[in-house]
């Protein structure tokens, strides 16, 4: 009896230990400071309650059967040859196929409205970023700045960003959790995500995509500033750096692999090694292909020349 007490009051307290614990945790994606993850927000929010409909009220069954039909109730009414019911089957069946009517059309429309790829709807010029997944860290190209940095990007507050995605190396995943979508890096193609910060802050971005032994510290900040100005400010900082990134030669030495690497700034960078990453590898899928085409070409010809 002692030993069954202390285990119901260790029980309580793990319960009310792991409430603490829980409530100490910050779910980036429930705590949205861009457009795009309020909308994300909403979409999982409103899934979520629909959802509830149907298991609330089928927890609160199964505890009030239990106990209503528990072996010691000898005034609970016995039916043991009931099998059938109209009304249980209608709200059974009706209550899901309603939630999931509502569900599809809900997913429908906010996959068409938060499509990644789709302008986001302002007054204010968008910044360009040109991102690139390298092993393991980050290039962020700003074309018309004329320069670029590693493992740090930073915009005016409430100015829509244009992110177009590539990667150097194997397939990795563009994500900022605050600010909504991710959006995959793929080598030899170019993606594209549109996003926007609705205040000022700090923002931890992250690859959501297992990449080599790297990875864990393929990380990097986004920096939303109050303004403008501020931004500009930070530009002249990097246009002082003494780094420069010109030519392809620049961008092999900076692509060579590194761990934790830390944040570095390109006081002057070529826009054009965006493109010339993604051709470098079209280059080699269109060499693979023709190999391909000739292996098969003589393969043919061979095939031709047995049956003559």
């Amino acid at each position: 009896m002692i030993l069954k007490k202390y285990n119901k009051i260790f029980r309580i307290l793990s319960l009310i230990a792991g409430v603490f614990l829980i409530s100490g945790c910050d779910s980036a994606l429930l705590n949205p400071k861009g457009q795009v993850a309020v909308e994300q927000r909403s979409l999982i929010l409103t899934a979520f309650g629909l959802m509830l409909i149907v298991v609330i009220p089928a927890i609160l069954m199964t505890i009030i059967f239990a106990w209503k039909y528990r072996d010691s109730n000898t005034s609970a009414k016995y039916t043991p040859n009931w099998s059938h019911s109209n009304k249980v089957e209608a709200v059974v069946w009706t209550v899901p196929i309603l939630i999931i009517l509502f569900l599809s059309v809900l997913t429908w429309k906010s996959t068409h409205s938060l499509e990644p790829s789709k302008p986001l709807l302002s007054d204010v010029q968008p910044i360009e970023i040109n991102v690139i997944s390298l092993d393991w860290k980050w290039l962020f190209i700003y074309p018309k700045q004329g320069i670029a940095t590693v493992n740090q990007i930073v915009f005016p507050a409430n100015t829509p960003l244009n992110f177009k995605v590539t990667s150097n190396s194997v397939m990795n995943s563009f994500f900022i959790p605050t600010l909504g979508s991710q959006i995959y890096a793929m080598a030899g193609m170019q993606t594209k995500l549109h996003l926007i910060a609705n205040e000022p802050g700090i923002f931890d971005g992250i690859s959501s995509s297992f990449s080599g032994p790297g990875f864990s510290g393929m990380k990097f900040k986004a920096i939303a500033t109050k303004n403008n100005a501020e931004f500009q400010q930070w530009v002249t900082k990097v246009k002082k750096s003494p780094n420069l990134l010109i030519t392809m030669e620049d961008f092999e030495k900076l692509a060579v692999p590194s761990q934790n690497h830390p944040v570095t700034y390109f006081s002057a960078a070529n826009s054009k090694i965006f493109k010339q990453v993604i051709d470098k590898f079209m280059t080699s899928h269109s060499q693979m292909d023709m190999i391909h085409q000739e292996g098969m070409d003589m393969s043919n010809t061979n095939s031709a020349k047995v049956e003559g």
